[in-house]
Protein backbone atom coordinates (compact mmCIF):
# COMPACT_ATOMS: atom_id res chain seq x y z
CA UNK A 1 0.00 0.00 0.00
CA UNK A 2 2.72 2.57 0.80
CA UNK A 3 5.29 1.58 -1.68
CA UNK A 4 7.46 3.53 -4.62
CA UNK A 5 4.87 4.16 -6.26
CA UNK A 6 2.90 5.66 -3.71
CA UNK A 7 5.61 7.52 -2.75
CA UNK A 8 6.02 9.13 -6.53
CA UNK A 9 2.36 9.63 -6.56
CA UNK A 10 2.56 11.89 -3.54
CA UNK A 11 6.06 13.00 -3.80
CA UNK A 12 6.90 11.62 0.01
CA UNK A 13 10.50 11.51 1.27
CA UNK A 14 11.05 8.24 3.02
CA UNK A 15 10.32 9.90 6.32
CA UNK A 16 7.18 11.10 4.59
CA UNK A 17 6.30 7.56 3.75
CA UNK A 18 7.06 6.79 7.54
CA UNK A 19 4.77 9.80 8.60
CA UNK A 20 2.11 8.57 6.94
CA UNK A 21 2.43 4.96 8.06
CA UNK A 22 2.86 6.23 11.70
CA UNK A 23 -0.71 8.57 11.17
CA UNK A 24 -2.22 5.99 9.48
CA UNK A 25 -1.26 3.67 12.82
CA UNK A 26 -3.34 6.16 14.74
CA UNK A 27 -5.93 7.01 12.95
CA UNK A 28 -7.06 3.52 13.00
CA UNK A 29 -6.51 3.31 17.09
CA UNK A 30 -8.84 6.16 17.27
CA UNK A 31 -11.42 4.98 14.66
CA UNK A 32 -11.72 1.78 16.77
CA UNK A 33 -11.89 3.76 20.19
CA UNK A 34 -14.61 5.71 18.84
CA UNK A 35 -16.43 2.68 17.74
CA UNK A 36 -16.10 0.90 21.30
CA UNK A 37 -17.25 4.07 22.41
CA UNK A 38 -20.31 3.38 20.65
CA UNK A 39 -20.42 -0.04 22.00
CA UNK A 40 -20.20 1.27 25.66
CA UNK A 41 -23.21 4.02 24.70
CA UNK A 42 -24.88 0.61 23.85
CA UNK A 43 -24.31 -0.84 26.95
CA UNK A 44 -25.32 1.74 28.82
CA UNK A 45 -28.61 2.45 26.20
CA UNK A 46 -29.47 -1.23 27.04
CA UNK A 47 -29.20 -0.85 30.63
CA UNK A 48 -31.52 1.99 30.94
CA UNK A 49 -33.92 -0.04 28.62
CA UNK A 50 -33.72 -2.89 31.26
CA UNK A 51 -34.56 -0.27 33.80
CA UNK A 52 -37.83 0.70 31.89
CA UNK A 53 -39.18 -2.42 30.76
CA UNK A 54 -38.16 -4.65 33.94
CA UNK A 55 -37.84 -2.05 36.73
CA UNK A 56 -34.38 -2.49 37.59
CA UNK A 57 -32.74 0.26 39.86
CA UNK A 58 -30.90 2.78 38.66
CA UNK A 59 -27.49 1.51 40.87
CA UNK A 60 -26.83 -1.00 37.95
CA UNK A 61 -25.56 2.55 35.73
CA UNK A 62 -23.02 3.44 37.89
CA UNK A 63 -20.71 0.63 36.71
CA UNK A 64 -20.29 2.32 33.45
CA UNK A 65 -18.66 5.70 35.47
CA UNK A 66 -14.64 4.05 35.64
CA UNK A 67 -15.65 2.66 32.11
CA UNK A 68 -16.52 6.32 30.77
CA UNK A 69 -13.26 7.99 32.63
CA UNK A 70 -10.92 5.34 31.14
CA UNK A 71 -12.28 5.91 27.44
CA UNK A 72 -12.55 9.97 28.20
CA UNK A 73 -8.74 9.27 28.81
CA UNK A 74 -8.03 7.22 26.17
CA UNK A 75 -9.32 9.09 23.95
CA UNK A 76 -7.60 11.95 24.69
CA UNK A 77 -4.31 10.25 24.60
CA UNK A 78 -4.78 8.58 21.12
CA UNK A 79 -6.22 11.86 19.74
CA UNK A 80 -3.05 13.58 20.66
CA UNK A 81 -0.95 10.65 18.98
CA UNK A 82 -2.78 11.11 16.11
CA UNK A 83 -2.34 14.49 16.09
CA UNK A 84 1.34 14.46 16.29
CA UNK A 85 1.79 12.00 13.53
CA UNK A 86 -0.59 13.41 10.97
CA UNK A 87 0.15 17.42 11.57
CA UNK A 88 3.00 17.99 13.44
CA UNK A 89 5.04 15.32 11.72
CA UNK A 90 4.41 16.75 8.27
CA UNK A 91 5.36 20.23 9.02
CA UNK A 92 8.92 19.09 9.90
CA UNK A 93 8.70 17.01 6.53
CA UNK A 94 7.47 20.23 4.38
CA UNK A 95 10.58 22.16 5.46
CA UNK A 96 12.43 18.87 4.32
CA UNK A 97 10.82 19.00 1.10
CA UNK A 98 11.42 22.80 0.36
CA UNK A 99 15.10 22.52 1.30
CA UNK A 100 15.46 19.48 -0.21
CA UNK A 101 14.62 21.42 -3.74
CA UNK A 102 16.32 23.86 -3.06
CA UNK A 103 19.26 21.63 -2.90
CA UNK A 104 17.87 20.10 -6.00
CA UNK A 105 17.89 23.33 -8.01
CA UNK A 106 21.52 24.17 -6.63
CA UNK A 107 22.42 21.05 -8.08
CA UNK A 108 21.06 21.84 -12.09
CA UNK A 109 23.07 22.85 -14.63
CA UNK A 110 21.61 26.25 -16.09
CA UNK A 111 20.05 25.13 -18.77
CA UNK A 112 17.55 23.67 -17.01
CA UNK A 113 16.54 26.73 -15.85
CA UNK A 114 16.23 28.01 -19.45
CA UNK A 115 13.76 25.63 -20.07
CA UNK A 116 11.50 26.22 -17.15
CA UNK A 117 9.99 29.12 -16.22
CA UNK A 118 10.77 30.92 -13.28
CA UNK A 119 7.32 31.67 -12.17
CA UNK A 120 6.73 27.95 -12.91
CA UNK A 121 9.12 26.88 -10.62
CA UNK A 122 8.15 29.34 -8.17
CA UNK A 123 4.95 28.16 -8.27
CA UNK A 124 6.31 24.35 -7.79
CA UNK A 125 8.37 25.76 -5.06
CA UNK A 126 5.43 27.79 -3.18
CA UNK A 127 2.16 26.62 -3.92
CA UNK A 128 2.54 23.39 -5.14
CA UNK A 129 3.94 22.16 -2.19
CA UNK A 130 1.45 23.83 0.24
CA UNK A 131 -1.08 21.82 -1.94
CA UNK A 132 0.63 18.52 -0.81
CA UNK A 133 1.43 19.74 3.34
CA UNK A 134 -2.27 19.84 3.40
CA UNK A 135 -3.33 16.48 1.88
CA UNK A 136 -0.14 15.47 3.98
CA UNK A 137 -1.51 15.90 6.83
CA UNK A 138 -5.03 16.13 6.37
CA UNK A 139 -6.08 13.21 3.98
CA UNK A 140 -3.73 10.79 3.71
CA UNK A 141 -3.58 9.39 7.03
CA UNK A 142 -6.80 9.88 7.73
CA UNK A 143 -8.34 8.18 4.43
CA UNK A 144 -5.87 5.19 4.91
CA UNK A 145 -6.87 4.85 8.14
CA UNK A 146 -10.09 5.05 7.63
CA UNK A 147 -9.72 2.28 5.33
CA UNK A 148 -8.56 -0.26 7.49
CA UNK A 149 -10.45 0.76 10.18
CA UNK A 150 -14.00 0.49 8.01
CA UNK A 151 -12.71 -2.77 7.21
CA UNK A 152 -12.52 -4.09 10.22
CA UNK A 153 -15.41 -3.39 11.76
CA UNK A 154 -17.31 -4.11 8.48
CA UNK A 155 -15.59 -7.56 9.07
CA UNK A 156 -17.26 -7.68 12.48
CA UNK A 157 -20.69 -6.49 11.45
CA UNK A 158 -20.59 -9.21 8.42
CA UNK A 159 -20.31 -11.82 11.32
CA UNK A 160 -22.55 -10.63 13.09
CA UNK A 161 -25.31 -9.93 10.66
CA UNK A 162 -24.49 -9.65 6.98
CA UNK A 163 -27.74 -8.34 5.72
CA UNK A 164 -27.64 -5.42 8.12
CA UNK A 165 -24.06 -4.92 7.53
CA UNK A 166 -24.52 -4.87 3.60
CA UNK A 167 -27.41 -2.45 4.49
CA UNK A 168 -24.96 -0.15 6.30
CA UNK A 169 -21.75 -0.20 4.05
CA UNK A 170 -22.66 -0.93 0.57
CA UNK A 171 -22.80 3.05 0.06
CA UNK A 172 -18.99 3.66 1.37
CA UNK A 173 -17.69 1.55 -1.98
CA UNK A 174 -20.05 3.07 -4.14
CA UNK A 175 -19.61 6.50 -3.33
CA UNK A 176 -15.55 6.33 -3.55
CA UNK A 177 -15.27 4.61 -6.69
CA UNK A 178 -17.51 7.53 -7.85
CA UNK A 179 -14.98 9.67 -6.60
CA UNK A 180 -11.74 7.80 -7.99
CA UNK A 181 -13.46 7.29 -11.14
CA UNK A 182 -13.66 11.38 -12.03
CA UNK A 183 -10.12 11.81 -11.12
CA UNK A 184 -9.11 12.24 -14.85
CA UNK A 185 -11.46 14.84 -15.03
CA UNK A 186 -10.37 16.36 -11.96
CA UNK A 187 -7.08 16.01 -12.99
CA UNK A 188 -7.28 17.83 -16.14
CA UNK A 189 -9.69 20.58 -14.61
CA UNK A 190 -6.62 21.21 -12.86
CA UNK A 191 -3.80 21.33 -15.04
CA UNK A 192 -6.02 23.62 -16.95
CA UNK A 193 -6.34 25.87 -13.54
CA UNK A 194 -2.21 25.52 -12.73
CA UNK A 195 -1.38 26.78 -16.47
CA UNK A 196 -3.73 29.79 -15.83
CA UNK A 197 -2.18 30.64 -12.66
CA UNK A 198 0.92 30.19 -14.32
CA UNK A 199 0.12 32.89 -16.73
CA UNK A 200 -1.58 35.26 -14.24
CA UNK A 201 1.79 34.81 -12.75
CA UNK A 202 3.90 35.60 -15.80
CA UNK A 203 2.00 38.04 -16.22
CA UNK A 204 2.45 40.29 -13.34
CA UNK A 205 6.45 39.61 -13.24
CA UNK A 206 6.74 40.69 -17.19
CA UNK A 207 4.59 44.09 -16.36
CA UNK A 208 6.24 44.78 -12.92
CA UNK A 209 10.02 44.45 -14.74
CA UNK A 210 9.04 46.27 -17.72
CA UNK A 211 7.25 49.35 -16.39
CA UNK A 212 9.59 51.31 -17.47
CA UNK A 213 9.26 50.30 -21.03
CA UNK A 214 6.05 50.46 -20.94
CA UNK A 215 5.37 53.25 -19.78
CA UNK A 216 7.60 54.83 -22.15
CA UNK A 217 5.80 53.29 -24.99
CA UNK A 218 2.78 54.36 -23.71
CA UNK A 219 1.28 50.81 -23.34
CA UNK A 220 -0.13 50.74 -19.99
CA UNK A 221 -3.78 50.35 -21.05
CA UNK A 222 -2.95 47.27 -23.49
CA UNK A 223 -0.82 45.38 -20.74
CA UNK A 224 -3.16 46.13 -17.99
CA UNK A 225 -6.38 44.51 -20.20
CA UNK A 226 -3.83 41.67 -21.38
CA UNK A 227 -3.28 41.14 -17.85
CA UNK A 228 -7.06 41.53 -16.69
CA UNK A 229 -7.72 38.89 -19.38
CA UNK A 230 -5.48 36.77 -18.22
CA UNK A 231 -7.05 36.82 -14.37
CA UNK A 232 -10.43 36.38 -15.42
CA UNK A 233 -9.30 33.73 -17.20
CA UNK A 234 -7.77 32.00 -14.38
CA UNK A 235 -11.09 33.05 -12.22
CA UNK A 236 -13.24 31.05 -14.63
CA UNK A 237 -11.01 27.52 -15.11
CA UNK A 238 -10.79 27.84 -11.36
CA UNK A 239 -14.72 28.24 -10.74
CA UNK A 240 -15.14 25.32 -13.89
CA UNK A 241 -12.69 23.34 -11.22
CA UNK A 242 -14.71 24.03 -8.14
CA UNK A 243 -17.77 22.96 -10.04
CA UNK A 244 -16.64 19.58 -10.82
CA UNK A 245 -15.33 18.79 -7.46
CA UNK A 246 -18.53 20.10 -5.88
CA UNK A 247 -20.99 18.32 -8.30
CA UNK A 248 -18.99 14.73 -7.49
CA UNK A 249 -18.10 15.17 -3.72
CA UNK A 250 -21.45 15.94 -2.92
CA UNK A 251 -23.17 13.40 -4.93
CA UNK A 252 -20.84 10.67 -3.21
CA UNK A 253 -21.65 12.50 0.33
CA UNK A 254 -25.55 11.67 -1.12
CA UNK A 255 -24.83 8.41 -1.97
CA UNK A 256 -22.82 6.99 1.41
CA UNK A 257 -25.87 8.49 3.19
CA UNK A 258 -28.14 6.75 1.51
CA UNK A 259 -26.78 4.28 3.74
CA UNK A 260 -28.39 5.21 7.09
CA UNK A 261 -31.90 4.72 5.02
CA UNK A 262 -31.11 1.48 3.95
CA UNK A 263 -30.05 0.56 7.26
CA UNK A 264 -33.53 1.59 8.61
CA UNK A 265 -35.36 0.38 6.09
CA UNK A 266 -33.71 -3.68 6.45
CA UNK A 267 -33.78 -3.50 9.94
CA UNK A 268 -36.90 -2.32 10.02
CA UNK A 269 -38.22 -5.13 8.20
CA UNK A 270 -36.05 -7.78 10.13
CA UNK A 271 -37.65 -6.20 13.28
CA UNK A 272 -41.17 -7.08 11.67
CA UNK A 273 -40.39 -10.66 10.78
CA UNK A 274 -38.81 -11.34 14.21
CA UNK A 275 -35.50 -11.83 13.11
CA UNK A 276 -34.25 -8.83 15.19
CA UNK A 277 -34.98 -6.88 17.67
CA UNK A 278 -34.66 -2.99 18.36
CA UNK A 279 -31.52 -2.58 20.33
CA UNK A 280 -29.56 -4.61 17.63
CA UNK A 281 -30.95 -2.06 15.28
CA UNK A 282 -30.00 0.83 17.70
CA UNK A 283 -26.79 -1.05 17.37
CA UNK A 284 -26.06 -0.71 13.65
CA UNK A 285 -27.43 3.11 13.68
CA UNK A 286 -24.73 3.85 16.41
CA UNK A 287 -22.18 2.40 14.25
CA UNK A 288 -23.12 3.84 10.86
CA UNK A 289 -22.77 6.79 12.88
CA UNK A 290 -18.80 6.09 13.31
CA UNK A 291 -18.39 4.46 9.80
CA UNK A 292 -19.29 7.30 8.61
CA UNK A 293 -17.57 9.88 10.97
CA UNK A 294 -13.79 9.01 9.58
CA UNK A 295 -14.77 9.63 5.61
CA UNK A 296 -16.54 12.80 6.33
CA UNK A 297 -13.25 14.94 6.41
CA UNK A 298 -11.70 12.39 4.14
CA UNK A 299 -14.86 12.73 1.50
CA UNK A 300 -14.57 16.21 1.63
CA UNK A 301 -10.68 16.20 0.95
CA UNK A 302 -10.43 13.11 -1.98
CA UNK A 303 -11.05 15.35 -4.38
CA UNK A 304 -7.77 17.92 -3.15
CA UNK A 305 -6.31 14.59 -3.01
CA UNK A 306 -6.39 13.40 -6.62
CA UNK A 307 -5.70 16.77 -8.07
CA UNK A 308 -2.60 17.16 -5.63
CA UNK A 309 -0.99 14.23 -8.09
CA UNK A 310 -0.75 16.97 -10.40
CA UNK A 311 1.35 18.96 -8.55
CA UNK A 312 3.17 16.01 -7.17
CA UNK A 313 4.30 15.11 -10.74
CA UNK A 314 5.60 18.91 -11.25
CA UNK A 315 7.85 18.37 -7.78
CA UNK A 316 9.01 14.84 -9.58
CA UNK A 317 9.95 16.51 -12.53
CA UNK A 318 12.68 18.34 -10.59
CA UNK A 319 13.81 15.44 -8.15
CA UNK A 320 13.67 13.83 -11.93
CA UNK A 321 16.08 15.93 -13.88
CA UNK A 322 19.70 14.75 -14.27
CA UNK A 323 21.81 17.01 -11.55
CA UNK A 324 25.33 18.40 -12.07
CA UNK A 325 27.56 16.09 -10.11
CA UNK A 326 31.12 15.18 -9.85
CA UNK A 327 34.18 14.51 -7.76
CA UNK A 328 34.52 16.65 -4.24
CA UNK A 329 38.32 17.35 -5.06
CA UNK A 330 39.76 19.41 -8.05
CA UNK A 331 43.81 18.87 -7.95
CA UNK A 332 44.77 20.33 -11.56
CA UNK A 333 48.14 20.93 -12.87
CA UNK A 334 47.75 24.14 -13.44
CA UNK A 335 45.10 26.04 -15.22
CA UNK A 336 45.70 25.86 -18.93
CA UNK A 337 41.89 25.52 -20.24
CA UNK A 338 41.09 23.47 -23.34
CA UNK A 339 37.87 23.24 -24.75
CA UNK A 340 38.64 19.34 -27.43
CA UNK A 341 36.22 18.73 -30.26
CA UNK A 342 32.83 20.33 -27.72
CA UNK A 343 29.69 20.28 -29.10
CA UNK A 344 26.73 21.94 -27.46
CA UNK A 345 23.15 21.53 -28.04
CA UNK A 346 20.41 24.08 -26.39
CA UNK A 347 16.24 23.33 -26.69
CA UNK A 348 18.01 21.21 -29.82
CA UNK A 349 19.19 23.75 -31.42
CA UNK A 350 23.00 23.26 -32.21
CA UNK A 351 25.24 26.29 -31.01
CA UNK A 352 28.66 25.02 -31.00
CA UNK A 353 30.12 22.12 -33.49
CA UNK A 354 33.16 20.58 -32.59
CA UNK A 355 35.53 23.89 -31.00
CA UNK A 356 38.91 23.43 -29.90
CA UNK A 357 40.74 25.93 -28.86
CA UNK A 358 43.38 26.14 -25.62
CA UNK A 359 43.01 29.29 -23.28
CA UNK A 360 47.03 28.95 -21.60
CA UNK A 361 47.65 30.28 -18.19
CA UNK A 362 49.36 33.30 -17.42
CA UNK A 363 47.61 34.62 -20.88
CA UNK A 364 44.47 36.26 -21.84
CA UNK A 365 42.09 34.69 -24.09
CA UNK A 366 39.36 36.66 -26.00
CA UNK A 367 36.69 35.36 -27.22
CA UNK A 368 35.10 37.27 -30.40
CA UNK A 369 32.77 36.52 -33.04
CA UNK A 370 28.88 38.21 -34.64
CA UNK A 371 26.07 37.35 -32.16
CA UNK A 372 25.05 34.52 -31.92
CA UNK A 373 28.15 32.47 -32.87
CA UNK A 374 28.77 30.78 -29.03
CA UNK A 375 31.12 33.04 -27.30
CA UNK A 376 28.91 33.41 -24.27
CA UNK A 377 28.25 29.73 -24.44
CA UNK A 378 32.04 29.05 -24.12
CA UNK A 379 32.23 30.74 -21.09
CA UNK A 380 29.53 29.14 -19.15
CA UNK A 381 30.89 25.51 -20.39
CA UNK A 382 34.24 26.32 -19.57
CA UNK A 383 32.14 26.91 -15.47
CA UNK A 384 30.48 23.91 -15.94
CA UNK A 385 27.47 26.00 -16.20
CA UNK A 386 26.45 23.94 -18.72
CA UNK A 387 27.31 20.59 -19.37
CA UNK A 388 28.28 19.96 -22.74
CA UNK A 389 27.02 17.26 -25.56
CA UNK A 390 30.20 15.95 -26.90
CA UNK A 391 34.20 16.59 -26.95
CA UNK A 392 35.78 17.38 -23.75
CA UNK A 393 36.91 20.83 -21.83
CA UNK A 394 39.90 20.24 -19.54
CA UNK A 395 41.39 22.34 -16.99
CA UNK A 396 45.14 21.07 -16.06
CA UNK A 397 44.98 18.39 -17.64
CA UNK A 398 41.47 17.04 -15.43
CA UNK A 399 38.08 17.07 -17.75
CA UNK A 400 35.71 19.21 -15.42
CA UNK A 401 32.75 16.98 -16.31
CA UNK A 402 34.17 15.01 -13.69
CA UNK A 403 34.09 17.26 -11.41
CA UNK A 404 31.63 18.75 -8.95
CA UNK A 405 30.06 22.17 -10.15
CA UNK A 406 30.68 23.85 -6.77
CA UNK A 407 34.06 22.15 -5.93
CA UNK A 408 34.76 23.70 -9.77
CA UNK A 409 34.09 27.14 -8.89
CA UNK A 410 36.37 27.61 -6.10
CA UNK A 411 39.17 28.36 -8.74
CA UNK A 412 36.96 30.77 -11.14
CA UNK A 413 36.04 34.04 -11.27
CA UNK A 414 33.40 35.22 -13.10
CA UNK A 415 31.63 38.64 -14.21
CA UNK A 416 29.15 37.99 -16.62
CA UNK A 417 27.12 40.82 -18.84
CA UNK A 418 23.69 40.28 -16.55
CA UNK A 419 24.85 42.01 -13.25
CA UNK A 420 23.22 40.25 -10.06
CA UNK A 421 23.14 42.24 -7.47
CA UNK A 422 21.70 42.03 -3.40
CA UNK A 423 19.05 44.10 -1.10
CA UNK A 424 22.39 45.20 0.61
CA UNK A 425 25.27 47.72 0.92
CA UNK A 426 27.81 48.14 -1.60
CA UNK A 427 30.60 46.69 0.67
CA UNK A 428 28.10 43.10 1.60
CA UNK A 429 27.71 42.66 -2.23
CA UNK A 430 31.58 43.02 -2.90
CA UNK A 431 32.23 40.59 -0.21
CA UNK A 432 29.74 38.44 -1.54
CA UNK A 433 32.88 37.37 -4.16
CA UNK A 434 34.86 35.72 -0.81
CA UNK A 435 33.23 34.87 2.31
CA UNK A 436 34.79 36.27 5.33
CA UNK A 437 36.75 38.90 3.66
CA UNK A 438 37.62 41.48 5.60
CA UNK A 439 37.04 45.50 5.22
CA UNK A 440 40.16 46.21 4.03
CA UNK A 441 40.17 43.72 1.12
CA UNK A 442 36.86 44.25 -0.07
CA UNK A 443 37.83 48.06 -0.33
CA UNK A 444 40.88 47.23 -1.98
CA UNK A 445 39.11 45.38 -4.62
CA UNK A 446 36.05 48.18 -4.72
CA UNK A 447 38.98 50.60 -5.24
CA UNK A 448 41.14 48.67 -8.13
CA UNK A 449 37.72 48.00 -10.01
CA UNK A 450 37.13 52.24 -9.45
CA UNK A 451 34.23 52.21 -7.69
CA UNK A 452 35.27 54.67 -4.85
CA UNK A 453 34.27 57.29 -8.01
CA UNK A 454 30.30 56.18 -7.01
CA UNK A 455 30.52 54.88 -3.62
CA UNK A 456 32.10 57.72 -1.67
CA UNK A 457 29.24 59.71 -3.35
CA UNK A 458 27.01 57.78 -1.12
CA UNK A 459 24.86 58.97 2.02
CA UNK A 460 26.98 56.35 3.70
CA UNK A 461 29.74 55.38 1.39
CA UNK A 462 30.35 52.03 0.93
CA UNK A 463 27.63 50.84 3.66
CA UNK A 464 24.73 52.12 1.66
CA UNK A 465 22.06 50.06 0.72
CA UNK A 466 21.90 50.30 -3.02
CA UNK A 467 18.22 48.67 -3.19
CA UNK A 468 16.91 45.36 -5.44
CA UNK A 469 19.74 44.20 -7.84
CA UNK A 470 21.00 47.50 -7.47
CA UNK A 471 18.40 50.05 -8.82
CA UNK A 472 19.83 52.72 -7.09
CA UNK A 473 22.76 52.47 -9.02
CA UNK A 474 23.59 52.94 -12.57
CA UNK A 475 24.63 49.94 -15.15
CA UNK A 476 28.37 50.91 -14.96
CA UNK A 477 28.17 51.19 -11.28
CA UNK A 478 25.88 48.07 -10.72
CA UNK A 479 29.12 46.40 -13.19
CA UNK A 480 32.16 47.82 -11.76
CA UNK A 481 30.29 46.25 -8.25
CA UNK A 482 30.52 42.86 -10.08
CA UNK A 483 33.96 43.57 -11.50
CA UNK A 484 35.25 44.14 -7.68
CA UNK A 485 33.21 41.10 -6.53
CA UNK A 486 35.31 39.07 -8.90
CA UNK A 487 38.68 40.43 -8.32
CA UNK A 488 38.26 40.29 -4.80
CA UNK A 489 38.19 36.16 -5.04
CA UNK A 490 40.95 36.53 -6.51
CA UNK A 491 40.42 32.96 -8.31
CA UNK A 492 43.25 31.12 -10.46
CA UNK A 493 40.65 31.10 -13.29
CA UNK A 494 38.76 34.73 -14.63
CA UNK A 495 36.01 34.80 -17.11
CA UNK A 496 34.65 38.09 -18.25
CA UNK A 497 31.63 37.54 -20.37
CA UNK A 498 31.41 41.64 -21.70
CA UNK A 499 32.56 42.63 -18.30
CA UNK A 500 33.05 46.29 -19.49
CA UNK A 501 30.06 46.91 -21.93
CA UNK A 502 28.11 48.96 -19.59
CA UNK A 503 31.13 51.30 -19.00
CA UNK A 504 32.15 54.41 -20.63
CA UNK A 505 35.57 55.20 -22.57
CA UNK A 506 37.06 56.57 -19.71
CA UNK A 507 36.17 54.11 -17.00
CA UNK A 508 36.46 51.32 -19.21
CA UNK A 509 39.90 51.93 -19.27
CA UNK A 510 40.89 53.03 -15.75
CA UNK A 511 38.86 49.11 -15.27
CA UNK A 512 41.02 47.74 -18.71
CA UNK A 513 43.98 48.84 -16.15
CA UNK A 514 43.25 47.48 -13.40
CA UNK A 515 42.80 44.13 -14.42
CA UNK A 516 45.55 43.49 -16.21
CA UNK A 517 47.78 44.53 -13.03
CA UNK A 518 45.71 42.30 -11.01
CA UNK A 519 45.00 39.62 -13.15
CA UNK A 520 48.85 38.79 -13.67
CA UNK A 521 49.47 35.19 -13.86
CA UNK A 522 45.88 33.70 -13.82
CA UNK A 523 43.63 32.14 -16.79
CA UNK A 524 41.63 34.35 -18.38
CA UNK A 525 39.16 34.16 -21.04
CA UNK A 526 37.52 37.42 -22.24
CA UNK A 527 34.62 37.84 -24.22
CA UNK A 528 33.74 41.03 -25.82
CA UNK A 529 32.02 42.62 -28.72
CA UNK A 530 33.96 45.86 -28.91
CA UNK A 531 37.56 45.11 -30.99
CA UNK A 532 39.39 47.45 -28.74
CA UNK A 533 38.80 45.39 -25.90
CA UNK A 534 40.52 42.82 -26.91
CA UNK A 535 43.34 44.38 -28.41
CA UNK A 536 45.61 43.72 -25.81
CA UNK A 537 44.81 40.23 -25.73
CA UNK A 538 47.69 37.45 -25.90
CA UNK A 539 45.66 35.23 -28.14
CA UNK A 540 42.09 35.80 -30.09
CA UNK A 541 39.39 33.30 -30.66
CA UNK A 542 37.16 34.03 -33.36
CA UNK A 543 34.28 32.00 -33.71
CA UNK A 544 31.45 32.12 -36.18
CA UNK A 545 28.68 29.30 -36.86
CA UNK A 546 29.52 27.48 -33.57
CA UNK A 547 33.09 26.63 -35.24
CA UNK A 548 36.74 28.43 -34.38
CA UNK A 549 36.93 29.98 -37.79
CA UNK A 550 40.50 32.02 -37.26
CA UNK A 551 42.77 31.73 -33.86
CA UNK A 552 46.20 33.49 -33.00
CA UNK A 553 47.58 37.04 -31.63
CA UNK A 554 45.83 40.06 -32.79
CA UNK A 555 48.54 41.12 -34.51
CA UNK A 556 49.20 38.13 -36.58
CA UNK A 557 45.02 38.02 -37.07
CA UNK A 558 45.31 41.79 -38.51
CA UNK A 559 47.46 40.63 -41.16
CA UNK A 560 44.65 38.62 -42.31
CA UNK A 561 43.79 40.03 -45.63
CA UNK A 562 39.94 38.97 -45.55
CA UNK A 563 40.12 37.46 -41.87
CA UNK A 564 36.99 38.24 -39.83
CA UNK A 565 38.61 39.80 -37.07
CA UNK A 566 40.25 42.55 -39.44
CA UNK A 567 36.80 42.82 -40.89
CA UNK A 568 35.20 43.36 -37.62
CA UNK A 569 37.85 45.46 -36.17
CA UNK A 570 37.76 47.70 -39.26
CA UNK A 571 33.90 48.56 -39.29
CA UNK A 572 33.99 49.20 -35.68
CA UNK A 573 36.66 51.54 -35.78
CA UNK A 574 34.98 53.04 -39.10
CA UNK A 575 31.87 53.23 -37.29
CA UNK A 576 33.50 55.52 -34.41
CA UNK A 577 35.36 57.72 -36.92
CA UNK A 578 38.62 55.99 -36.86
CA UNK A 579 40.75 55.13 -40.05
CA UNK A 580 43.01 52.07 -40.15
Amino acid sequence: MFGKEFQRKYALTDQGVRNVKQGTFWTVIVNLLMMGGMGIMYKMMEQYMAVLTESAGLPKAAVFIPVVIAFAALSIFTHMQQYSATYGLVYGEVKTVRIGLAERLRKLPLGYFGKRDLADLTETIMGDVNRLEHVWSHCLSYLYGSYVSTAVIAGVMLIYNWRMAIACLWGVPVAFGLLFGSRKLEQRKAEITKAAGIRVADGIQETLENMREIRATNQESRFLKELNDKIDHHEKTMRSGELVTGIFVNAASVIMRLGVATTILVGTSMILSGRMDFMQLFMFLLAITRIYAPFDQALALIAEMLVSEVSANRLMEIYDAKTAEGADTFAPEGHDIVFDNVTFAYNDEQVLNGVSFTAKEGEVTALVGPSGSGKSTCARLAARLWDISGGSIRVGGVDIGTIDPEVLLTDYSMVFQDVVLFDDTVMENIRLGKHGATDEEVLAAAKAANCDEFALRLPDGYRTPIGENGAKLSGGERQRISIARALLKNAPIVLLDEATASLDVENETKVQGALSRLLEGKTVLVIAHRMRTVEAADRIVVLEDGRVAEEGPPAELMQKENGIFRRMTQLQRASAGWSL
